[in-house]
């Protein structure tokens, strides 16, 4: 019997798609920059899905980040995109838009070669895995460095003589303030928590405690992060709140790293009195500029600022003003804590004749108010919201569940600290006139 010999028939092996991706870069967020970004996106998106023998991965994109830094967020995901094995080849317009760094660029070449992975600069004509591809990026890579290096000189001179000017540059982030074309303008709740700000400041609380009670109170930066030391005191130093402006504070060292250097005499600075509408006055500035310094004077023997829970809840609804935390009889066996009304405190009592209230009645009231026989902070923290003041003896507390509570107070506090001696001894001062001339 012999046997049966099948015969199978041989395929051919499927071929292998090629996963292509794109990588495209604006280096300002202006509106005519994120609509050519956004055409490069249409751009790339139809030409890899358009070709069969490619498999689309995605088209990376990153806004207003220069090609000299190394930290933008896309270009560093395609990268590790690409170290996952999830990319055969990636497209870019150029050299420059890829990277303007020549060391980076040929780093970073290499590390994708070593890949398997292939970048084709489209305007150059030319692909990283091609035979002299190394050679040619080497040269046309040092070119868009010093174009890059160009550039950035040119800017520099353009922003330079924009400060003599009395122009800032256009690219101004500064919280309280919006600005377009060469303009600062108050936005409004923003402004209210500088004032907020440089009222704690005055009443006795410093950079940390201030941040604590920002973060607290839920109060976003102007990047949505989160409030630091320094943030505080950048704010506190910052002569743009009283409407001036103090132009070239610092100056960039090199365009590849973007280093910045706060300017100590190498360049010449340029002030602007009166350059826009101000958030805080020139009197409150001052005081402030006139406290950091005598804190910074006794830094070898600092007191201790304690943070309180009632900074910045506390309203006068005759002036808009924030109550103030101050010690009455600092030093002495009679010292007492009172919240009292800035405007009151720093103008006078012709701007605002809000009275003080001891710290304890407020504690008292605060007590009374949520239900409870002894204050505590953390109850008020979690309960109320706000504090507003709209007569002498009356405490009007916001809550968190909505509702409102108004109560009535008296200081009594100094009434009740007389002994028996020092109110024989008014009685008897009031019987002789009370000192005046009959």
């Amino acid at each position: 019997m012999g046997r049966k010999i099948t015969k199978v028939e041989q395929t051919a092996p499927l071929p292998t798609r090629q996963r292509v991706a794109a990588y495209a870069r604006v280096s300002c967020g202006k509106d005519e920059m994120l609509h050519s970004l956004a055409a490069q996106v249409s751009y790339y998106s139809n030409l890899i899905q358009g070709k069969p023998e490619w498999e689309y991965v995605g088209v990376y994109t990153d806004e207003a980040e220069t090609g000299t830094k190394d930290s933008r967020p896309e270009y560093q995901r395609l990268l590790a995109d690409c170290r996952a094995r999830r990319i055969d080849l990636i497209l870019t317009k150029s050299i420059s838009r890829f990277a303007r760094n020549t060391v980076t660029l040929l780093e970073t070449v290499r590390e994708l070669k070593d890949l398997g992975v292939g970048v084709y600069f489209e305007e150059q004509n030319l692909h990283s895995l091609s035979g002299d591809g190394e050679l040619m990026l080497t040269i046309l890579a040092s070119y868009a460095q010093e174009e890059s290096r160009s550039v950035s000189e040119n800017q520099k001179w353009r922003i330079r003589k924009d400060f003599k000017e009395g122009k800032p540059s256009n690219n101004i982030r500064i919280y309280g303030f919006d600005y377009k074309d060469f303009k600062l303008t108050i936005i409004p709740e923003e402004a209210e928590v500088v004032r907020m700000i440089f009222d704690d400041y005055l009443s006795g609380l410093g950079k940390n405690a201030i941040m604590k009670n920002l973060i607290r109170l839920e109060i976003p930066t102007k990047c949505g992060g989160r409030w630091s030391e320094s943030t505080v005191g950048s704010i506190l130093k910052n002569e743009k709140y009283i409407g001036d402006t103090c132009l070239q504070k610092g100056f960039i060292t090199d365009h590849l790293t973007k280093q910045w250097k706060s300017n100590d005499g190498e360049l010449p600075k340029y002030y602007v009195e009166g350059s826009h509408e101000a958030i805080i006055d020139r009197e409150t500035f001052e005081a402030v500029q006139t406290e950091m310094a005598q804190r910074a004077a006794k830094a070898n023997h600092p007191r201790k600022l304690t943070f309180s829970e009632f900074s910045g809840l506390i309203t006068c609804e005759r002036c808009g003003a924030k109550f103030r935390k101050k010690v009455n009889g600092t030093g002495t066996k009679y010292a007492k804590v009172v919240w009292a009304c800035a405007t009151y405190t720093y103008r006078g009592k012709h701007e605002c004749a809000a009275k003080r209230i001891p710290e304890d009645i407020l504690k008292e009231k605060c007590a009374e108010v949520l239900g409870l026989v002894e204050y505590d902070p953390a109850e008020f923290t979690t309960k109320v919201t706000a504090i507003t003041i709209p007569d002498d003896g009356v405490l009007v507390f916001s809550l968190k569940d909505g509702s409102e509570q108004a109560l009535n107070w008296e200081n009594r506090s100094r009434r009740e600290s007389w002994s028996d001696e020092m109110k024989q001894a008014a009685r008897e001062f009031a019987l002789k006139g009370g000192g005046k001339n009959g």
